[in-house]
């Protein structure tokens, strides 16, 4: 090796260790008031990219094609958090910026180093570009190509980036939000055609290509509907793997009736093609002008409960989940509706993008990364009633809470040894800036637990539940003064955790 590619090497370390050094590894990394009358044995041990073989997670990436963000500042995250898939967007209008002219040197450098490091790409093509008229725009709430030429030079876009990336990018996306705003030009119709045409041209280069279209603001059924009937109505639903929706509401747990009904009427065109939720995530503090739900007295704690509820209730239903995002993005750098730096990022940042340091959320997502890999799956979604009959293996299982409260519970258990996970949370309302918990009874019939251990997901710590809080009686476990809030927690074996 060279004197100066040892030095560049020497370099990248120097750099990636002093990223390193920014992630607190003690056991009390999260800080945050938080008194059980538990006995704490330990802490849940985060999982890095190279030990997680799949899991339902994938991570916002967003905003690198307006330079919002820098890939530079914050790849040196993304390992420790455990997470592969990424979701990007390509940048049409900052990759070709005269006409017929690809500039690739941004874009490689970014999608080289991620499939370097393990990850997953999840691009998408959009958004427009100006230089054509009728080309569309370059921001949220934007037009997507409309004109004749303008959709001739988007085919050669398309075909020219999947041509380029095809070996690293397995997963795209079409275009982010048409129906945000009031834009008139992304009618349903128009916007399944553009779905279609992209998709057509990605499948011709690359067969083997998973696609998601839609990728809908709010939750719109009239034009979720038009949309996939459209697509139904020329027989294209083939050519898509799954259909994602972003729907931004203060209580994570409030929208699973309304995303029941989306299903339902993707059901009605295309049973098989699955729903992703493919970009959801809370502030960090509020402020008018920074993005979804940011009127709401947000702080780190409440954002971190936000961040995990919306991860699990998702994994509970079946729902691929993509948290938005990495790091906090600076809007004030383009035109359009978002002026100020949106704080929805798991690491903080400031107006210069540089990453200053990870927040409570990071470490909160690491913890559920670390329990709820490809080992786990999930035994049935156990509705909120007083007693819920689930099977596992042909056999009954029966959980019965002692409380009127509304709770989350899902159940899981381990694929090769079937030793059991309950995650439970209190989903009544917003997430909320302190840790109160109330002692909750619960009883579970052909249970599977050896050694039941207690698990808070935010701070990451695992606790003794004595011999006096649970009995076995074949069968049947009960479990006594239990402590639950309004952040996730874990009835769990403890053969499935590491720590």
């Amino acid at each position: 090796m060279n004197i100066y590619k040892l030095l560049t090497f020497s370099i990248l370390i120097g750099l990636s260790s002093s990223f390193a050094q920014k992630i607190d590894t003690s056991a009390n990394r999260v800080k945050t008031e938080f008194t059980i009358a538990l006995k704490r044995n330990g802490t849940l041990k985060p999982k890095s990219t190279s030990e997680i073989k799949s899991s339902n997670w994938l991570l916002g990436c967003e905003t690198l094609d307006r330079d919002m963000t820098d890939y530079e500042q914050y790849k040196a995250y993304i390992a420790p958090l455990g997470i592969k898939r990424l979701r990007m967007q390509a940048g049409w209008a900052k990759t070709e910026k005269v006409k017929g002219v690809y500039n690739w040197a941004w874009l490689d450098k970014i999608i080289n180093d991620a499939a370097a490091r393990g990850f997953e790409p999840w691009l998408e093509t959009g958004y427009g570009n100006p230089i054509y008229p009728g080309g569309g725009g370059v921001n949220l709430s934007a037009g997507i190509p409309s004109s004749e030429e303008a959709l001739k030079a988007w085919d050669k876009w398309v075909e020219a980036l999947v041509n380029r990336y095809k070996d690293k990018v397995k997963e795209w996306e079409v275009w982010n939000e048409p129906n945000f705003g009031d834009n008139e030009i992304n009618q349903p119709e128009k916007v399944a055609e553009l779905n279609i045409r992209t998709a057509e041209i990605i499948k011709r280069i690359q067969p083997e290509a998973k696609i998601s279209g839609l990728a809908m603001g709010h939750i719109d059924l009239k034009y979720a509907d038009i949309f996939f009937k459209t697509i139904h109505e020329k027989s294209k639903m083939n050519l898509f793997d799954n259909m994602t929706y972003h729907d931004y509401v203060y209580n994570p747990d409030s929208n699973y009736g309304k995303v029941g009904e989306l299903r339902r009427v993707l059901d009605k065109y295309a049973p098989n093609v699955k729903l992703r939720q493919g970009e959801n995530g809370a502030p960090a503090f509020n402020g008018g002008g920074r993005g979804a739900l940011g009127d709401y007295q947000w702080t780190e704690l409440s954002q971190a409960k936000w961040d995990i509820r919306r991860m699990l209730g998702d994994l509970g239903h079946d729902i691929e989940s993509s948290i938005l995002g990495i790091i906090d993005m600076n809007y004030g750098v383009m035109a359009g509706p978002i002026k100020l730096l949106n704080v929805k990022g798991l690491i903080e940042s400031d107006s210069t993008k540089r990453a200053l340091r990870p927040k409570m959320v990071y470490y909160a997502m690491q913890h559920v990364v670390s329990v709820f890999d490809d080992h786990l799956v999930r035994i049935k979604h156990v509705e909120d009633t007083h007693n819920v009959n689930m099977k596992v293996n042909g056999d009954e299982v029966r959980y019965n809470k002692g409380t009127d409260r509304s709770l989350a519970v899902y159940a899981y258990e381990h694929k090769t040894t079937k030793k059991q996970v309950f995650t439970i949370w209190n989903n009544e309302y917003i997430p909320t800036n302190t840790n109160t918990t109330k002692n909750i009874n619960f009883t579970v019939l052909n249970g599977n637990f050896d050694q039941p251990v207690y698990v808070d997901m935010l701070t990451g710590g695992i606790y003794e539940i004595p011999e006096n809080q649970w009995t076995k009686k074949e069968n049947k476990y009960t479990f006594r003064n239990i402590p639950v809030y309004d952040s996730p927690i874990l009835i769990a074996d403890k053969s499935v955790l590491k720590y």
